[in-house]
């Protein structure tokens, strides 16, 4: 039972001398906000810790409480003198980038799971999961909820962050009658819903919103699967000027697209890599599969892949090498 997960969770979060807090690579709404509600209990508890990506979080984010004790580089830690770690919103251990220092940690260190993905490996001594929950932030209301943990400011406006970049404002259909109810809580206890559309919605630059219409006017449908795709070239990319930062929410953007089975967008990165994410709204179906097949994973309704290659134009079509 998740409720029995939830307590053993607490309590060992509770007993523990020095805690590492880590989320996955590319952090994105949800995992940022998911590091603040943990960062938030930590501290109420008084508990020594170090919250760690690998990645710097987005520049859209920085309104999150706690967002800046976030650090990125890995020197000067000691894996070693961690007696817990925490890994949040990661179905699989790779996407921590500690694949080293987690799973093969000593005996006496302990690895805590918070995550809404299908499980995809096993590394945690404690998994707490619900892949049918919004995003991780709705797995730690819950949590929260289950222990007695007083709601703030703080939690209310991480829990509501998450929730919203993980629906698409609760366009999604992962979003549930309960995550409804969270949202209604958390406005209560104070988050601040403007504020939070603002930052992680209405904050596009002209130069953002080219190089979305450029990925819009790469747009086209495969007529016999009934499926949808669209690219942007690492040179589409540069020539924009535009962050990493500034290219998220594209495929979600694109998902709107009425009559198709699915749709992939695709962007070159460096080092010879090809980043896909897969997006549909049919009900028939699942396209984690694809995604698995292509060495990648994630929801039925939203999942992702990297693949080597690049873009290249032949007679006016476009293909992966």
């Amino acid at each position: 039972m998740i409720e029995e997960k939830y307590r053993e969770a607490y309590e060992k979060i509770k007993g523990a001398r020095n805690v590492l807090v880590v989320t996955h690579y590319r952090p994105d709404g949800d995992a940022l906000s998911s590091m603040g509600i943990m960062i938030e209990l930590l501290e109420s508890l008084h508990k020594k810790y170090h919250a760690f990506c690998s990645d710097a979080p987005p520049f859209q984010f920085n309104f999150l409480p706690h967002v800046e004790k976030i650090k990125s580089d890995r020197d000067g830690i000691n894996f070693a003198d961690f007696d817990l770690f925490i890994a949040l919103d990661c179905g699989s251990l790779s996407r921590t980038n500690l694949t080293k220092e987690i799973g093969h940690r000593h005996k006496d260190q302990i690895a805590i799971e918070f995550d809404h993905h299908p499980k995809i490996d096993s590394y945690s001594n404690i998994e707490v999961r619900n892949a049918k929950a919004s995003s991780t932030a709705e797995v730690l209301y819950f949590f929260l909820k289950a222990n007695k943990v007083r709601f703030n400011k703080n939690f209310a406006n991480c829990i509501l962050t998450g929730i919203l970049t993980d629906t698409g404002n609760l366009l999604y259909e992962s979003t549930s009658e309960k995550t409804i109810k969270i949202t209604s809580e958390m406005l209560v206890y104070g988050a601040r819903y403007p504020m939070i559309l603002e930052n992680t919605w209405r904050n596009k630059s002209l130069l953002s919103m080219r190089v979305w219409g450029r990925a819009m006017s790469n747009l086209k449908i495969n007529s016999f699967y009934n499926f949808a795709y669209s690219f942007l070239t690492k040179d589409d990319i540069k020539n924009s000027g535009v962050t990493e930062e500034e290219l998220e929410g594209i495929p979600g953007f694109l998902s709107n697209l009425a009559g198709v089975k699915a749709l992939v967008f695709m962007r070159e990165e460096e080092g010879g890599k090809i980043k896909g994410s897969l997006r549909t709204t049919h009900p028939d179906v699942d396209i984690s599969k694809l995604a698995q097949v292509l060495g990648g994973g994630g929801h039925k309704r939203a999942s992702g892949f990297v693949v080597d290659g690049k873009f290249e134009e032949v007679d006016g079509n476009w293909r992966i090498v």
